[in-house]
């Protein structure tokens, strides 16, 4: 691989992320191997997208930033579709627009493309707490709340069974084997926050491609903000209960046995480590501990809860996805033609975030 074939996407909704989307370009801008280009996609804000195209339009020139419409419908799938397709290069890396990535991030995705059979290649994202410090009561094990890397995941580089979408990237020829992300399933701005969409194709993808492998390098570290009102318990709830309605709706899509197979691990093995590590934090007098446990186990019941009512809602067939095929012609950038409609999507679009 050269050192100009890694395209970024970074896609964009909100004016009030102004500086936390200049930081993150500018992480890219900053990186030791350099991106062949940064796209920015807009998701239906007009007056965001012009302001973009004019702080961004010395460099736009260049081809290094380009700003772009979000093609498709409302939501963070068919941005990165978008994205997607209106990109040049052999690897499309994402990065979140509230994160920033460290200097030698996109080196290490290069590294592991060395292998032909590595088809996607996520990171570590480490949260920046808006207080400052993590809650007392925030369980590590549930850091995938707030988007962010959670105990449990083996450290190294490691084969996995999906990538998480805000430190992440794929050869292109993934989405050739696959189609895009599934709309109906990824975030849509203040929308109920569900997740899944990145679970969905890289399930989807090992099943067109049976020999692809998918990594995750820790070396490959984002930094992301977790504003204050996702420090708070109400969030860790909703948010929890919207990952179990999604789960649902992956699995529905893929099937329980690959949609669920992770969680179950999770479940069954980390999760009861975190509520023993709390338990005896309480009993040495360390701060959390009891909060730990039980955020732990509100956290298990919740996300169960959300699954119940998500299966019962995709059986009912009251919801839809679709996966669209990436198409390189401008006029249809992101939207694509349907490769496929199947229940197990959802009206509600969300994401990790």
């Amino acid at each position: 691989m050269s050192s100009h074939d890694i395209s970024v996407v970074i896609c964009v909704y909100t004016e009030d992320r102004w500086e936390d989307i200049l930081a993150a370009v500018s992480s890219v801008r900053a990186q030791s191997r350099p991106a062949l280009e940064t796209l920015l996609v807009v998701d239906h804000n007009p007056a965001l997208l012009d302001r973009l195209t004019r702080e961004y339009k010395d460099v736009g020139e260049t081809g290094e930033v380009r700003v772009l419409a979000n093609a498709g419908p409302r939501g963070l799938s068919a941005g990165r579709n978008t994205g997607i397709a209106a990109s040049r290069g052999e690897v499309i890396a994402f990065l979140d627009d509230d994160a920033v990535a460290e200097r030698e991030w996109l080196r290490y995705f290069a590294e592991a493309y060395a292998d032909p059979k590595v088809m996607a290649v996520g990171g570590r994202t480490m949260p920046i707490w808006a207080s400052g410090r993590r809650p007392a009561w925030f369980p590590e094990e549930f850091d995938w709340v707030v988007g962010c890397t959670y105990k449990g995941l083996p450290p190294g580089r490691v084969r996995v069974r999906n990538v998480l979408g805000g430190n992440a990237s794929f050869r292109r020829t993934a989405f050739d084997a696959a189609g895009g992300f599934a709309t109906g399933i990824g975030r849509d701005g203040d929308k109920r926050p569900l997740g899944g969409e990145e679970t969905e194709l890289c399930i989807r993808l090992t099943r067109a491609r049976p020999d692809a492998v998918l990594l995750i390098d820790d070396r490959a570290v984002i930094h992301h903000r977790v504003p204050a009102v996702r420090e708070h318990f109400g969030y860790f709830r909703t948010r929890t209960y919207a990952e179990g309605l999604s789960k649902a709706l992956v699995a529905r899509s893929v099937g329980a046995d690959k949609g669920l197979e992770s969680e179950r691990r999770y479940t069954t093995r980390v999760l009861p480590a975190g509520v023993a590590r709390g338990l005896r934090d309480t009993a040495l007098a360390r701060p959390g501990g009891a909060g730990r446990a039980g955020a732990i186990i509100a956290g298990v019941f919740t996300a169960a809860a959300g699954y119940v009512v998500g299966s019962v809602r995709a059986r009912r067939g009251g919801v839809t996805y679709a996966v669209v095929e990436i198409q390189g012609d401008a006029r249809e950038r992101g939207g694509g033609r349907g490769r496929g409609r199947g229940r197990g999507g959802g009206n509600e679009r969300g994401g990790r975030t």
